[in-house]
């Protein structure tokens, strides 16, 4: 099994019904170069990459853009149209006033598998009491949270909010709330690496590419960054991968994570065997 646990599916086609609402995801997310991709498409590329599921994830700005750039309803719509492939989270502005019940509705009335929350978009830091709520409704529901991380190049953004060491005490408050740093945090990766060694409801995912191709910044930040061992012997299984489509190129970055020097044991982990543990399992 091969899990992609971090793909925007801001621009699916069916989703993507007028103009006006397309122009205003270009911008919220700061991606401009690319159309919007038929569900065969979709699928192609999948099987190209040789993905077996994508975690789709959706935005909700409403704080700081006016609004969800893609809502947990249309997330539901998508996984309803391929069941077998795509894997839906919630999203809520956790500063807005309904967020406690929209969160209640994804998870109880939607079904959705997890939380999408971007600290530095959304202007939070994750030790913020008042998200204190949402993290109670998590646990109660048994879903993880799959937190932006590190850098972003959305606008409108701070990367203060989401630097590693800032979930420190989420995580030491919350020790049965599984967390994934997204990104890997990069460019602190080694302070997540220090997290996921003293937490281990902490994960992280492979989606940091931002200098050169695939492979080259792969092997930079995980065998060297990241010492290969690192993550072959003590952070093995806490590490999945995840793309961050359509940002980047979902097939190559598949390929590249296959051509690090990691045991098979280890790469079948990061591929799908952590995201499975990690959410929960895939019912």
């Amino acid at each position: 099994m091969f899990i992609d646990i971090h793909v925007h599916p801001a621009f699916f086609e069916p989703i993507n019904t007028e103009e006006e609402q397309t122009e205003f995801r270009h911008n919220a997310l700061d991606i401009h170069r690319n159309g919007t991709a038929p569900l065969e498409h979709i699928f192609n590329q999948m099987r190209c990459a040789g993905l077996d599921r994508l975690c789709l994830l959706p935005e909700d700005y409403t704080t700081t853009a006016g609004r969800a750039v893609v809502t947990n309803e249309e997330i539901r719509s998508l996984v309803d149209m391929a069941p077998d492939k795509f894997i839906g989270f919630a999203s809520v502005d956790p500063l807005a006033d309904d967020c406690c019940e929209k969160l209640e509705h994804a998870f109880a009335d939607l079904r959705l598998k997890g939380l999408k929350l971007h600290p530095s978009r959304q202007w939070f830091y994750p030790s913020d009491e008042r998200l204190e709520q949402i993290y109670q409704i998590c646990e109660k529901y048994n879903k993880p949270i799959l937190f932006h991380s590190g850098l972003s190049w959305e606008p409108d953004t701070l990367s203060k909010y989401a630097k590693p060491m800032e979930f420190e005490e989420l995580a030491y408050r919350h020790p049965k709330l599984r967390i994934c740093l997204a990104h890997f945090g990069w460019p602190w990766v080694q302070e997540t690496a220090m997290l996921m060694v003293k937490f281990p409801n902490v994960y992280a995912d492979t989606s940091f590419l931002y200098f050169d191709c695939a492979k080259e910044f792969y092997f930079r930040v995980l065998t060297q960054d990241l010492p290969v061992t690192w993550i072959d012997r003590s952070l093995r299984h806490q590490v999945m991968f995840g793309s961050n489509n359509p940002r980047f190129e979902q097939i190559r970055m598949a390929q590249a994570i296959q051509e690090l020097d990691f045991r098979e044991s280890t790469l079948e982990l990061i591929k799908g065997e952590n995201a499975i543990e990690f959410l929960g399992g895939l019912d």
